[in-house]
């Protein structure tokens, strides 16, 4: 590992607005922002471009951005550090484990903003859209709460289109280029697919899980 990135993992533990792998957080995020207001993740975070934005664009909520890479965590703490914003913090852990840090119905949306598309089809269960993780999501997501995608992959639009789909959510907007719309939210500008869904109150059995791997296999998904 490089100096630089030792130098900022040691600083990331001075930071106020980090936790990393925190025990017992779970249903005290609230005590943790010393305030009542309303939970919004951003998952796969990087530098926390979204949380910093939407930070800012609504100091009404709180934002934490989850990342697992410490090291561009660090740019998007500073930042928020640097721009005074209270309203934003940064969660180092691995998604897949992610219900461990929240309780039930503490979350009031989801952006998940530019994953890794994991466009290898034998890695579709890592998609951050995959059933798998919707089932996650629902342990701590407020019923009807919703999850934004922005994606720059139409393979990865595609696919959760379907899983929408297929999995009785309710689709609030889609737009397959957001560059183009006319009246678009400002924290949408820029362009890409954009998707908007909430959860069913009872997510379909894994019967529709063999559904959506048999649309990959047959190559009719990506």
């Amino acid at each position: 590992m490089g100096q630089k990135k030792l130098v900022r993992f040691q600083e990331l533990k001075t930071f106020p607005n980090v936790m990393q792998y925190p025990e017992g957080i779970a249903g005290k995020w609230n005590h943790f922002f010393k305030n009542k207001n309303t939970v919004v993740l951003e998952l796969a975070c990087g530098k926390g471009e979204y949380a910093i934005g939407l930070g800012r664009l609504h100091p009404e909520k709180n934002f934490i951005g989850v990342d697992i890479k410490g090291n561009r965590i660090w740019v998007g703490a500073k930042k928020a550090i640097e721009l005074s914003l209270r309203n934003v913090a940064f969660l180092r852990i691995q998604i897949d484990h992610i219900d461990d840090y929240f309780s039930q119905n503490e979350v009031e949306e989801i952006w998940i903003t530019f994953p890794d598309p994991q466009l290898r089809i034998s890695k579709a269960k890592k998609r951050l859209t995959h059933p798998r993780f919707l089932r996650i999501y629902q342990l701590f997501l407020v019923p009807g709460g919703r999850i934004h995608l922005k994606t720059d992959s139409p393979d990865l639009y595609k696919f959760t289109k379907e899983v929408i789909d297929l999995f009785s959510c309710d689709l609030h907007f889609d737009y397959d280029d957001v560059y183009k719309e006319q009246i678009v939210a400002e924290e949408l500008q820029i362009k890409t697919h954009y998707l908007c869904f909430s959860l069913p109150p009872q997510l379909p059995g894994k019967e529709k899980d063999e559904i959506l791997k048999k649309l990959l296999r047959d190559g009719i998904l990506y």
